[in-house]
């Protein structure tokens, strides 16, 4: 992929202008963390959704992998890369992603949000989640990025309407982006068939075309309540991680705004890559 020839965000001023163009809301699929690293139809689909939409002022992501008791902002100014994972190629251990951070864009996130206090963290930084992503879609690395955590003791419909309070930042240039995976139940990836493409099980694809039809219809109350949606929604989702930054992407979405699916493939039987682009 040509890199893009953006700006150097290091100097943004302390309060971000709003845009005529209300940005995009994305949630990825993010799969194994090799896709930091690999070139595959997952990163290329990344890649060219980076080109397709305006460039961010910032880049504020959900992950499945912080998770916390309350909510809280990443707000340093200098994120580590966080390696949060065990039993890879030490190429990925390598890697470092020194995206800026954004203290005055942290600040006023917390603001935002009214029915929870939102903590003020300087101890994380970008988690596998975020930067095998972000990385493949801003390799420059010079768009500042921030991370919302998830509070774990809350249900989906907490997180649902807790996103919503973030809508503002969409008309400041904000690319709010929910990082997971729709279908995910690690303990039952079938490892000879890793290499297969689009190699789903049958509950799988049950499930995944019903998450597919409440999304494109503006079900979401369904997707809140999934457990309602039957024997396979269980399977998909055996803990709700990877499925509450979806959750978190939908809260975003208004009345208007159609969905973009993509990356809509398996992975080892058990997995789904399917990602949205909501807007723009």
């Amino acid at each position: 992929m040509s890199a893009l020839k953006l700006k150097s965000f290091g100097a943004i001023s302390r309060d971000l202008p709003k845009r005529d163009h209300t940005m995009p809301v994305l949630f990825m699929g993010h799969g194994s963390p090799m896709n930091g690293i690999e070139d595959n139809e997952f990163t290329q689909g990344w890649e060219r959704i980076a080109q397709e939409i305006p460039v961010p002022t910032a880049v504020l992501c959900i992950s499945a992998h912080w998770l916390t008791r309350g909510t809280h902002v990443t707000a340093m100014n200098n994120p580590k890369t966080i390696h949060d994972f065990g039993g890879f190629p030490q190429a990925l251990f390598d890697v470092q992603y020194p995206a800026p951070g954004h203290p005055e864009l942290a600040r006023e996130t917390a603001n935002l949000i009214q029915s929870t206090n939102v903590g003020l963290d300087h101890d994380w930084g970008l988690d596998h989640g975020s930067w095998s992503v972000v990385k493949r879609m801003y390799p420059e690395a010079n768009i500042p990025v921030l991370q919302l955590s998830i509070d774990y003791n809350q249900p989906a419909s907490y997180h649902y309407e807790l996103a919503k309070e973030l809508a503002a930042l969409r008309k400041k240039g904000v690319l709010i982006l929910g990082s997971g995976n729709m279908v995910h139940n690690l303990r039952m990836i079938d490892w000879s068939n890793m290499n297969t493409p689009d190699y789903g099980f049958d509950w799988a694809h049950i499930i995944s075309e019903k998450f597919k039809k409440h999304i494109l219809s503006k079900s979401h109350k369904s997707l809140i309540d999934y457990t309602s949606l039957g024997p396979e929604a269980k399977l998909a989702i055996p803990t709700p991680d990877h499925f509450y930054p979806l959750i978190y992407s939908l809260g975003l979405q208004n009345d208007k705004e159609e969905v973009e699916i993509f990356n809509d493939k398996y992975v080892a039987g058990s997995l789904t890559m399917t990602s949205l682009k909501i807007g723009g």
